[in-house]
């Protein structure tokens, strides 16, 4: 053998000693996971079963506007306005500023991230009891329209690593739901922030301060020998209007991108949800979307996350892509597709002034209600500043959740009917929405803020709601009496063709009497239930 022979054996041998070949394997794996243009993602969008199944989500609309007591939902705004005009939840957040911090032309809202430190925060307790209430995915909040970011953001200095807590609250809600076995999401709220911050660059229109600038104006200089000595308040408020230029307002919109990318490539999300309409920023938010959506694709060998949102400006088929969301709300009719609602007990943050519009039987009501339409609900826990469960809420929580684990086989699966419910304010409603335009139209109808609530006057004994789950009917009796109601739907005759029922019993209890003609299926409440809230019946043969 000569020397090049040898030399040859050799090289072999070390390519095999040191796999040479799977070169040519990871170029196959990298083509086949390649990522794909969005008209093929929203092609392969299927809404994940973990959420369709799931029917309830815990979220924590939660953030450093938490940390005042007062103020409403839009406190960093509010704070800059001694005439809040028609925004009148925000009537408080002036004046408990000066009070509580200073004169904002000194003490503003960037002086208010210093002030949280969320040091009773604890996400596993919290994701635990969350578990505990029937929750099968959880959202947390990764940033308001105050532009902060709740996470370890390399493209926004103004962040919950490097202000205030100093702790990166996206990164530990997400743990603590993955090790709870809860999907992962965040909410994103920062598609406004350029016309919602104009505020921080007025001034007081009366009073001794009249006419000083307010902290917006303020530049990186002044902050030496200060506590936010490096940080620029232009990061956090943007620029004064009258300096921001065309090529500045798209540096805004590219680092909104950049924010969210990272945000979507370092944590393992499952959900990503807009507070606004689809897509912020216009194509910057769509690569975004994109992004999200291949990175499952990578990951999954499928799309196993989701992207929820208000439809506005996109077209037929990108609706197919996401789920569509209402604030506050609910539609009419049955939706084909899974939507969503979101509700809170009080207010989105934390405060204390004003009473709760929700308790546990309202609430029941609502879930109920969404339930029977294929919708899922998410449910905002008002965290105080200090990461703490607020305790008013406790009982309201306990008894939702009390029920929503008494009453499982008809909540999780379950699905529509044909008909939403019984005895309802009119005989033509409760069907299902026509066709595939169902969610445009529906959209169109703004159905946000439109849930009943302490004010809303009590549904009738009769009044039902029903959900379908492995050939089993559900019958949702709202507001429950003791004695019989009559169900004219599940009649033999009804056009809703109804199968012979065989067996009624209330979930929780026992059988119960019933009777079905060609005219009505009439069946007993008993005096004996298992709560005060809504009862739930289940009964074979109907369907």
């Amino acid at each position: 053998m000569n020397q090049l022979q040898k030399s040859f054996l050799m090289a072999v041998a070390v390519c095999s000693i040191f796999s040479c070949t799977p070169k040519k394997t990871e170029k196959k794996e990298a083509s086949v996971h390649q990522d794909l243009p969005w008209e093929e993602l929203r092609a392969k969008f299927e809404c994940p079963a973990w959420y369709t199944e799931g029917k309830l989500g815990i979220w924590t609309h939660w953030g450093p506007q938490s940390q005042p007591e007062k103020g409403g939902g839009w406190y960093a705004r509010h704070m800059y306005m001694q005439d809040i005009g028609r925004e009148t939840w925000g009537k408080n957040a002036y004046t408990y500023h000066v009070e509580t911090y200073g004169h904002p032309s000194e003490i503003g809202y960037k002086d208010v991230l210093n002030e949280w430190k969320a040091d009773k925060l604890d996400t596993d307790a919290l994701m635990k009891y969350f578990k505990s209430l029937g929750a099968k995915f959880f959202v947390g909040m990764a940033n308001h329209h105050d532009h902060f970011d709740n996470f370890d953001s390399s493209h926004q200095p103004w962040n919950s690593v490097n202000v205030g807590p100093k702790r990166d609250i996206v990164g530990e809600f997400a743990k603590s739901a993955k090790k709870y076995g809860l999907p992962f999401g965040v909410s994103s709220h920062d598609d406004r922030h350029l016309s919602w911050w104009k505020t921080a660059f007025g001034a007081d229109k009366h009073g001794p301060k009249k006419g000083i600038p307010y902290d917006g104006h303020m530049t990186k200089e002044d902050g030496k020998g200060k506590w936010w000595e490096g940080l620029d308040p232009a990061d956090l408020y943007g620029l004064p209007p009258e300096k921001r230029t065309p090529e500045w307002i798209k540096k805004n919109s590219e680092n909104w991108m950049q924010r969210h990318l990272e945000l979507v490539r370092k944590y393992d999300l499952d959900m990503l949800w807009f507070d606004g309409y689809l897509y912020p920023y216009g194509e910057y938010g769509r690569k975004v979307c994109e992004e999200f959506y291949n990175k499952s694709l990578r990951e999954n060998g499928k799309i196993d996350g989701l992207i929820a949102g208000k439809f506005g400006g996109i077209s037929k088929e990108d609706q197919k892509a996401f789920v569509l969301d209402f604030e506050r709300g609910y539609t009419s009719e049955i939706l084909r597709r899974p939507w969503q609602s979101i509700t809170t007990l009080n207010g989105w943050f934390h405060k204390n002034e004003r009473a709760d519009r929700l308790n546990a039987r309202v609430l029941i009501e609502n879930f109920s209600d969404i339930l029977s339409k294929n919708g899922v609900l998410l449910l905002n826990v008002e965290l105080l500043g200090d990461g703490s469960f607020p305790e008013e809420h406790r009982k309201e929580f306990d008894d939702f959740g009390a029920w929503v684990n008494l009453n499982a086989p008809a909540i999780y699966k379950s699905k529509a009917w044909k008909v939403l419910g019984d005895n309802l304010d009119s005989d033509k409603a409760g069907l299902f929405a026509a066709d595939e335009t169902d969610l445009e139209q529906a959209n169109k109808k703004a159905h946000n803020f439109n849930e009943r609530d302490l004010n809303s006057p009590p549904y009738g004994k009769d009044e039902v709601r029903f959900t379908v789950r492995d050939n089993k009917l559900y019958v949702f009796v709202l507001n429950p009496e003791t004695g019989t109601i009559r169900l004219p739907k599940l009649g033999l005759d009804s056009r809703f063709k109804p199968g012979k029922v065989s067996s009624v019993r209330m979930l929780g209890g026992t059988a119960v009497n019933f009777e079905q003609t060609d005219d009505y299926l009439q069946l007993s409440v008993p005096a004996e239930r298992p709560n005060e809230y809504t009862a739930v019946f289940e009964l074979e043969g109907a369907v």
